[in-house]
């Protein structure tokens, strides 16, 4: 039987969630969620019945995730890296993946456009992403399944380590793998019993009213839910109105993050949290910019509030400093930002080596429905905890995917079906797809018409 990569299709998906304010905050007001949506076409021929059965071969989907202008560079850089795959055996293993990782990411032309960070290191882990729902999909498996059935030596194998090494070598990082293994099925069970720790921030967007805040945090709660998140960082006089009233509506047992989406200096941060700190936030994300490693210290020495980042650190080098430094007290991995399930492994591990819980970020386009697998993968054969974890939930959007996540009692439920849970319904494709699809079509109509 032929296993070959046979096409790579690119499509510019977007959203128009700026109508409601979905997704708002103070650096971000009017945010069209969108996805550089890749398709990995092969030969393989799926089990009769199943998603990838008929007459086309079993596929791979990946994306990245952006909020609107730009994402057809987004969609170009990925094109550029169709040569890595069509043509090519499709990948089935640790080492095909490893190697596909190192071939996309140190590239020596792309990699000068980085290095290893930015748009073009995005598109290798979108890439990366697909081809991991490829071969979860071609053994039959959800990626965290697939991921925590490999062996420690495996694992290992996956991970760049050049540039790591001085905070966390491969002897180590078997170590930590090989100390989690014999707890592996206990845990899988456990998950698939009772799901994994969630939080939602879809109460706290800058732009919902104070009404809307209320409500949907008593929603939260009542869901569930034991933490929610608010974002901050617009006006202070607003942040101390706004956090007051979430307290209120949640009572003093429900945690309240709170993000300012690198909004402020330093110093605007420390007094920024002093004054928000006699309401309990449970941390501040993103309280300065994400390569500030100095700056995120220096706010977690000056304040009382607990500092989480992530979603938009480059790569693995500077999480690595973030732990070095003390920077951080959550680590927000993101499964869409840096290049791949390979380099998630490298920080999960790099968190697993400092003690430090990962919370990751999600929300956006589809980044739950990945994200949980990450998570997922790293309390089964990882960290082997969920204390003081949790992952984020944003309740929007869900319904354009075919394995959409699940939310039960403020847990996610654990994916059974193979692959990445990244798959977007072709109709949605189709309405979505920018400049042409029929949902933009109207929306400029109506423009026109105004």
């Amino acid at each position: 039987m032929s296993q070959t990569v046979t096409d790579f299709e690119v499509h510019d998906i977007r959203f128009p969630t700026s109508e409601q304010l979905d997704g708002s905050d103070a650096m971000n007001p009017d945010p069209d969620y969108s996805a550089a949506y890749v398709v990995l076409r092969t030969d393989v021929q799926g089990r009769t019945g199943g998603p990838d059965s008929g007459s086309g071969g079993i596929e791979g989907h990946g994306f990245c995730f952006t909020i609107g202008r730009g994402n057809e560079v987004m969609a170009a850089a990925i094109d550029a890296l169709r040569p890595y795959l069509v043509g090519r055996p499709a990948p089935r293993t640790a080492a095909d993946l490893a190697a596909l990782h190192r071939e996309l990411t140190h590239d020596s032309q792309l990699r000068w456009l980085g290095p290893e960070k930015g748009v073009m290191h995005m598109a290798a882990g979108a890439v990366v992403n697909a081809a991991w729902d490829l071969a979860a999909r071609l053994a039959g498996r959800p990626v965290w399944e697939f991921l925590a059935g490999m062996t420690p030596e495996e694992l290992v194998s996956l991970v760049d380590f050049r540039y790591l090494s001085d905070a966390l070598t491969p002897d180590e990082a078997l170590a930590i793998l090989r100390a989690a293994e014999p707890g592996r099925a206990g845990r899988a069970e456990r998950l698939r019993a009772e799901g994994y720790p969630a939080y939602t921030t879809s109460p706290g967007w800058l732009g919902y009213s104070d009404d809307k805040l209320v409500r949907l945090a008593k929603e939260a709660v009542a869901d569930g839910f034991t933490q929610i998140k608010l974002k901050v960082g617009g006006s202070l006089h607003d942040d101390v109105r706004r956090l007051a009233l979430a307290r209120e509506a949640v009572g003093p047992d429900i945690r309240i993050a709170v993000d300012a989406n690198q909004r402020w200096d330093v110093t605007d941060a420390v007094e920024w949290m002093t004054a928000l700190a006699p309401y309990d936030p449970h941390w501040i994300e993103e309280p300065t910019s994400p390569d500030d490693i100095l700056g995120h210290a220096a706010v977690r020495a000056g304040q009382p509030v607990k500092v989480a980042t992530g979603e938009h650190v480059a790569n693995r080098v500077v999480f690595k400093q973030l732990l070095q430094a003390g920077a951080v007290d959550f680590v927000q991995i993101d499964a869409a930002r840096v290049a791949g399930v390979n380099e998630n492994l490298a920080i999960l591990l790099l968190a697993a080596k400092y003690g430090v819980p990962v919370c990751p970020h999600a929300g956006g386009v589809g980044l739950c429905e990945l994200v949980q697998h990450l998570s997922m993968f790293d309390y089964v054969a990882v960290s082997g905890s969920w204390d003081n974890r949790v992952i984020e939930y944003v309740d929007h959007l869900h319904e354009h995917f075919a394995d959409p996540t699940v939310i039960e009692a403020g847990r996610y439920t654990a994916p059974s079906s193979p692959g990445f849970s990244a798959r977007m319904l072709p109709e949605s494709i189709a309405a979505h797809r920018y400049p042409e699809g029929v949902v933009w079509r109207a929306r400029r109509t109506e423009e026109a018409n105004r």
